[in-house]
């Protein structure tokens, strides 16, 4: 990279005791009581906003911007080893051993099922029915154990224990389990579950979107097999993932992608057909022209969160993951939802239920009326969050959801979210805004739109 580009892409700095600079942090938005205010994003959980940092280091590259693997300009060149240079940071902000490598994708639900895809065969898969659909679903082609949802960590291992002591010994098996909760925020015992996984001769994968962006990701500390995570949780924009970790069973499989990129070598064969050699690097399973401005913002992302310090990023969100406990206890009507009690670790997401409002009419209410931009349902969680909802019936305030299923129309979530763009204000507004409408009820009508709550005209 030039110089002047090196210059470029490091001219923004954090500062570890305040929130990192995030893009939309001075955005206003209409009230419709009347008014604007600036805009709380607190669905952190679904889409981070992206850093300041990054979109600075990303317009400082653009005007240098050529193909990948696939010129000898000099900004092919150049972007070519951008995308080189970009996974080399990752490998490095993942602590991955040597000889991991990793692979760009499109998102950790892309990375995911591109392991499915390379499953060696008669694979069994053991994933506990806490997970995202993400991680969920994936393993249509393997034999699939579900795992029901624990109520502690150490119940978590026991399970995993239990039901990788009744399987095949001679197979292969992958056990895939998230980071964090997506639904609850909770830590899940990683360390503890690989050394299982691995003791009974099965291999584990890490879902570490929710994870990544809050802690740190050690794969070598942690001892898993690979780890999956994307970038539009990361604080980078939308459209790339990784999935980094062993290359055996990478190596040995079909290209998740056939095409160019992928292939090393074709030929025809006197047949007619023709001769493939495959990449046995990463590029096996990156056919196509890769997404080097992607690429480039998760690795610029992961350079912002290692400079800024994960130590005292870690400890402001728990400042604001208290801030919003706190203040939701004080409300009597509120019911945050857990799977292993108020103690357990957590990131900043919190799901949580309100007595007597349907959760689609409530998160319709902190938009509208306070400029405050949360989550509503069931966060493509299904399962986790039947479970931790039961069939507890709910007044379906003036916004149902048509599109679910009958008898189920009130099951569903708010979830909030935040992390290192977060400034407090934007908290307190939310848990002051809960209060108010619990104790007031909403200022407007809401009708039902779409399958969408909102304000009625």
């Amino acid at each position: 990279m030039s110089a002047s580009l090196n210059t470029a892409c490091a001219t923004t700095t954090t500062t570890a005791a305040a929130p990192l600079a995030v893009l939309g942090r001075d955005v206003t938005v209409p009230l419709v009581t009347g008014g604007e205010v600036s805009y709380a994003a607190l669905d952190y959980a679904a889409s981070a906003p992206a850093l300041q940092r990054v979109w600075d280091d990303v317009a400082a590259y653009a005007p240098y911007y050529g193909s990948v693997h696939r010129g000898a300009g000099y900004l092919s060149q150049l972007s070519t080893d951008l995308f080189e240079q970009s996974r080399v940071t990752v490998a490095e902000f993942l602590d991955c051993r040597p000889g991991d490598q990793v692979v760009f994708t499109r998102s950790t639900t892309d990375s995911l099922n591109l392991l499915a895809a390379v499953l060696p065969a008669g694979c069994q898969v053991f994933v506990f029915e806490t997970e995202h659909h993400a991680s969920l679903l994936p393993w249509t082609n393997a034999r699939v154990t579900y795992l029901n949802a624990p109520r502690t960590p150490a119940e978590a291992v026991a399970t995993l224990e239990r039901a990788l002591a009744g399987r095949d010994p001679y197979g292969p098996a992958l056990v895939c389990v998230t980071g964090a909760s997506n639904v609850t925020g909770e830590l899940w015992p990683v360390k503890e579950l690989a050394a299982a996984a691995h003791a009974h001769g099965a291999r584990i994968v890490l879902d570490a979107a929710q994870l990544a962006p809050h802690h740190p990701v050690s794969v070598r500390e942690l001892d898993v097999d690979w780890v999956a995570f994307s970038g539009h949780k990361l604080y980078a924009p939308f459209g790339s993932g990784v999935l980094a970790g062993r290359a055996d069973w990478l190596q040995e499989a079909e290209p998740y992608l056939a095409g160019g990129g992928a292939s090393r070598k074709v030929a025809r064969r006197e047949d007619g057909g023709v001769e493939v050699e495959w990449h046995t690097t990463a590029a096996r399973h990156e056919a196509g022209s890769p997404n080097v401005i992607g690429v480039y913002s998760i690795a610029s992302a992961c350079r912002a969160l290692t400079e800024a310090g994960f130590e005292s990023l870690v400890e402001r969100e728990r400042h604001l993951i208290a801030k919003v406990r706190e203040g939701l206890a004080e409300v009597p009507a509120v019911r945050v939802l857990s799977l292993f009690g108020d103690d357990a670790p957590r990131v900043g997401v919190i799901s949580f239920v309100v007595d007597g409002w349907n959760s689609s009419h409530f998160a319709a209410a902190l938009s509208a009326e306070y400029g405050i931009g949360v989550r509503d349902g069931l966060f493509c969680a299904h399962p986790l969050v039947r479970t931790l909802l039961g069939s507890e019936p709910q007044a379906q305030g003036e916004c149902g959801a048509p599109e679910a299923a009958p008898g189920e129309r009130s099951l569903n979530a708010i979830r909030v979210s935040f992390g290192a763009g977060t400034p407090d204000e934007h908290v307190e507004r939310f848990v002051r805004a809960v209060g108010e409408l619990v104790t007031d009820g909403a200022k407007w009508q809401y009708r039902t739109e779409e399958g969408r709550c909102v304000p009625a005209v």
